[in-house]
């Protein structure tokens, strides 16, 4: 029996979708489709029924959920329980990032705030911010680095996971310029020629910060000029739509720490006026259940900031 048939079972039982499930568990949805045909090989009945319209528990898998929460929950315990003896003296650090900041942010945030030297191993975990979220309420890593802003909320209670603001950043949007160096998609389109939006999947935190600016604030520039768009591509990586818009597919909302440099070097150019910009912050989520020397250091250090 793998862990992750377990993960793949109850991200199905929440999303009662193949294709939502297997894009939150980072897998293709055959291989997501097989796992869960796995799983109830292994047991020995089907645990959904499968329509056009999704997926829905079986009485069988109805009764299987609850002890899968309980099973998944007692072996995360178990193994932070035990990791944390293991590494007490050694002070290692885990966080998990998204990948934006991972790629950009990262490096030289944690240099300026700890001494390599002093840490025992630095482990850092790389994914979208629905799966970092989840890493995270699995008691997995000590902290959770992250885009934020005020009107997309993550899945942490503020009694329970405290943030520190670390960096700011903004969602500027950008495309490939045409041969007089101006964009190549400019904002706001028209319905003859509507801009080429390169969009974040659901799973994405600068999607979930875009999605509610879009929907929140409907007299702003952003909103009003939605309808001169049309959704092209999407992905939950901005790396993959930095790229896309570069190449002159589309324009995609990047945050700048990521795109500066291209900004920089004219492969892209801003498609509209700062209006349309997006203020965001960069925070930094700390774990209730996930404790050691090396994290209460760090945090120490960013509080006295």
């Amino acid at each position: 029996m793998d862990l992750d048939w377990l993960k793949d079972f109850l991200a199905l039982a929440e999303q009662k979708s193949f294709s939502r499930a297997a894009e939150i568990r980072n897998v293709t949805q055959p291989a997501f489709s097989r796992r869960i045909r796995a799983l109830e090989d292994w047991i020995g009945v089907p645990l959904f029924l499968r329509s056009a319209q999704g997926a829905t528990l079986t009485p069988a898998g109805a009764y299987f959920q609850p002890l899968a929460q309980d099973l998944l929950r007692n072996l995360q315990q178990l193994q932070r329980e035990t990791r944390a003896v293991g590494e007490r003296e050694k002070g290692a650090l885990s966080i998990a990032a998204t990948h934006a900041l991972s790629f950009t942010f990262f490096p030289g945030w944690i240099r300026r705030h700890m001494r390599f030297e002093a840490l025992g191993t630095l482990n850092l975990i790389s994914d979208s911010l629905e799966a970092c979220e989840q890493i995270m309420l699995g008691g997995e890593v000590h902290f959770l680095l992250c885009h934020h802003h005020a009107q997309a909320p993550t899945r942490f209670e503020a009694e329970r996971f405290p943030s520190i603001r670390v960096g700011d950043d903004v969602l500027v949007p950008l495309c490939a310029p045409n041969a007089e160096e101006r964009p190549l998609w400019p904002l706001p389109g028209t319905s003859e020629r509507p801009a080429r939006l390169l969009a974040y999947s659901q799973a994405s935190g600068l999607g979930r910060i875009l999605s509610a600016q879009m929907a929140l604030a409907q007299d702003t520039a952003l909103a009003r000029d939605a309808a001169g768009m049309a959704t092209v591509f999407t992905s939950h990586l901005a790396a993959t739509l930095l790229t896309m818009a570069r190449d002159g597919h589309g324009i995609a909302w990047l945050p700048l720490t990521l795109a500066e440099e291209d900004l920089a070097r004219a492969r892209l150019v801003r498609a509209g006026p700062e209006r349309f910009d997006i203020p965001i912050e960069i925070r930094l989520f700390r774990s209730p259940d996930c404790r050691n020397g090396a994290a209460d250091a760090l945090w120490a250090s960013l509080q006295g900031e």
